[in-house]
């Protein structure tokens, strides 16, 4: 657990030391994400972005636990 955590703390420390350059990625406007924009309202739902991250992360978690 202590290791998963520093991990995850490390990962959470360089996206946020690399986010002016991973926010120019195309992630986050993928075809299937739901916008609604109204006057005075925006709600933005990432639907299809959630179910690749979703992806992503289970193969890695897979891998990871495969050794």
């Amino acid at each position: 657990m202590q290791r998963l955590l520093i991990l995850s703390g490390i990962l959470l420390l360089l996206a946020g030391l690399l986010w002016p350059w991973l926010s120019k990625l195309p992630f986050g406007r993928l075809p299937g994400d739901i916008i609604i924009e109204r006057e005075n309202f925006r709600l933005y739902f990432p639907l299809t972005t959630g179910l690749l991250m979703s992806l992503v992360l289970s193969f890695l978690l897979w891998w990871w636990t495969r050794k």
